[in-house]
């Protein structure tokens, strides 16, 4: 019998994972795809927000203000790259000026430190390339952003090495209330639990139906982003919000952790949980809200496009739902009175990267509070080797690396910059697929789109698993490569 068993490997999930490992617990996550971060959480921006754009008697606004804290500390344990940027909210007219300082207000009853106006000097010092209609600015300079793809890698190696069994392509496909209790049934067999998190993401509401909690609904809304080159790096100092929509914080223009700036997202409504198409009128609405921002961005300098479902909640009452989405503005993280030991934690869109620890400190309160013993153990590994990465790092040090070991002289993606070292330890460290290395590295996230290093992955991906070139997969089983040899007669 498993103490506790968590639903869905994304960045709640990991962080859940990772804080429980703290205690002496036996713990399992179940994640459907090949590989954690496969969900929403591969097509998350990386934000890290200061909980500017919250009710301030949110449970999300409280949670966001407390991760931004905590994302600091377990980024320096983790060996991950957190970068301060700061936010600015732009106003073009007096009237928006208004809706700033009503921002400005709620957030500060909230707790969000160091915020203050900036007029048009202080912007055009600050951000040369911004619009100059652009009159004034609501600055917070607690936002920062962070690689959402490592920050769960890290989370689940932490995990992993505090004694944490992670089972992937491993979907849920029922839920049996055993009182006390659950038997989780999966395509690879029984797994027994005393506790059970749903974390699922897209899929929380399918997965608390199992339980016969069915009150409420997630409703995919899809997102179009578009990556610029690296040669933009500098295009902006900060991360450029407009003022919000109803519906969405609007279409930004993002620094990111790895430097490629990045704008969007659009939201749209849609039916399909797995529709992760990009369109032309997604791409000429993003551009759009994009230039409106800074007018010197050019489709030329757009190297990849892609597409993330983010998660809008309704709530259900009888057989009509209602949107809990801006409406209610709020997570969902409760312990199931109706199935005990199952806790919901659904509903989960932004800021929920930036949230994520704080709910799983919350989700452990919970626990305890329910009967599950919170014992420390004495032997908890903290700390996680930094990766290293030759982008990040000086010539000076690469030179070093080389001379203990050639194998960081050997360049794979040249585009990034990335050695068959660093492959080579993604693979140790749990890529099992192309998006796998991807993420992890950043080969094949270059201008060409791995155009030259896509058969040189292969390759090491073959010979470090043992896999046949036939079976390796951009994502997981349907998207193979190569569908077999070419014979010549």
């Amino acid at each position: 019998m498993i103490d506790v068993l968590i639903i869905g490997a994304g960045v709640v999930g990991a962080s859940i994972a990772r804080e429980l490992s703290r205690y002496k617990l036996s713990i399992a996550v179940l994640e459907k795809e090949e590989e954690p971060a496969f969900g929403v959480s591969k097509s998350n921006s990386g934000i890290i927000h200061p909980g500017t754009q919250n009710p301030a008697g949110s449970l999300k606004g409280r949670l966001c203000l407390e991760g931004n804290t905590l994302i600091r500390r377990i980024s320096g344990e983790l060996g991950l790259d957190f970068k301060e940027v700061g936010e600015l909210i732009v106003a073009f007219t007096e009237d928006e000026i208004q809706r700033l300082l009503t921002i400005k207000s709620e957030a500060e009853t909230l707790g969000v430190p160091e915020l203050k106006m900036v007029d048009k000097a202080w912007l055009r010092a600050n951000e040369p390339n911004l619009n100059p209609e652009v009159i004034a600015a609501l600055y917070a300079p607690g936002a920062g952003v962070i690689s959402p793809y490592r920050l769960v890698y890290a989370l689940c190696e932490n995990a992993l090495k505090n004694g944490v069994k992670f089972y992937t392509q491993t979907r849920v496909e029922n839920i049996i209330f055993t009182n006390p209790g659950f038997e989780i049934q999966t395509l690879k067999g029984v797994f027994k639990a005393r506790y059970v998190i749903n974390a699922a993401g897209l899929y929380a509401d399918e997965i608390s139906a199992m339980v016969g909690v069915n009150d409420f609904r997630i409703r995919p809304r899809k997102g179009q982003e578009f990556i610029l080159d690296k040669k933009k790096e500098n295009l902006t100092n900060h991360l450029i919000f407009p003022l919000p929509s109803k519906v969405s914080k609007g279409i930004l223009v993002i620094k990111t952790a790895d430097g490629n700036p990045m704008i969007g997202p659009s939201a749209e409504e849609v039916e399909d949980k797995e529709d992760s198409s990009t369109t032309e009128e997604g791409l000429k609405k993003v551009f759009e809200g994009a230039k409106k921002l800074v007018p010197s961005i050019s489709q030329d300098d757009i190297i990849a496009y892609f597409s993330g479902l983010r998660l809008a909640a309704a709530l259900a009452i009888g057989s009509q739902t209602t949107a809990l989405w801006p409406a209610g503005d709020d997570f969902i993280i409760r312990y199931e009175d109706k199935a005990p030991g199952f806790i919901n934690v659904a509903g989960i869109q932004s800021p929920g990267l930036t949230a994520a620890p704080a709910i799983a400190k919350m989700v452990c309160g919970i626990l305890e509070e329910k009967g599950l013993g919170l014992e420390k153990k004495e032997d908890f590994i903290c700390e996680r080797e930094k990766p290293i990465h030759l982008f990040n790092i000086p010539l000076s040090e690469t030179e070093e690396l080389i001379k203990k070991n050639a194998s960081y002289g050997d360049i794979v993606c040249r585009c990034e910059m990335v050695s068959a070292k660093e492959v080579e330890d993604a693979i140790s460290a749990g890529a099992r697929t192309m998006d796998g290395i991807k993420f992890r590295t950043r080969a094949q996230s270059g201008r060409c789109h791995g155009s030259f290093c896509t058969t040189r992955l292969m390759k090491i991906l073959s010979e470090e698993t043992k896999t046949p070139l036939t079976a390796i997969t951009k994502r997981g089983k349907g998207s193979e490569i190569v569908k077999g040899e070419r014979t010549i007669d």
